[in-house]
């Protein structure tokens, strides 16, 4: 029984790691999203102050060029965690139906146990009602 429940508990726990690692996966994609817009408002303010938006021309801003690389490699972490979050709900997806397997295992064991029990007690009664006849005879 105890074996059982710890192994239960260790289920859930991976279930949980999962969906906590899941979670980390989409805020760290929405944070770098978020970023990337933020650096796309930068470089449109730093292209309409210096009035160049041809990224070619020479005296393109520097800061402008350094915001547009940062945004690219942000939004290219954000696709490579992508890939990571399909992963991930995989991972969590195969934890989930291994959770069930054992809950529904538990569920029967359970119910096996109780009929056990119910044939112990019934057996218990027909001892105390034998032993009342013979007594009362």
């Amino acid at each position: 029984m105890k074996s059982r429940d710890a192994l239960m508990r260790l289920k859930r726990f991976q279930v949980d790691e999962k969906r906590r690692k899941l979670a980390q996966i989409e805020t760290m994609i929405a944070e770098f999203r978020r970023m990337a817009g933020d650096l796309d408002r930068e470089i449109e303010s730093e292209e309409a102050r210096a009035g160049i938006v041809d990224r070619a021309h020479f005296a393109y801003p520097t800061y402008a060029r350094a915001a547009l690389q940062r945004r690219d490699n942000l939004l290219q972490s954000a696709d490579d965690l992508g890939k990571q979050l399909e992963d991930a709900r995989l991972e969590l997806e195969e934890a989930f139906e291994e959770l069930k397997k054992f809950e529904i295992l538990d569920d029967r064991e359970q119910i096996k146990e109780r009929a056990i029990e119910a044939v112990r007690e019934q057996a218990e009664y027909d001892r105390i009602g034998s032993a009342m006849r013979y007594a009362s005879a």
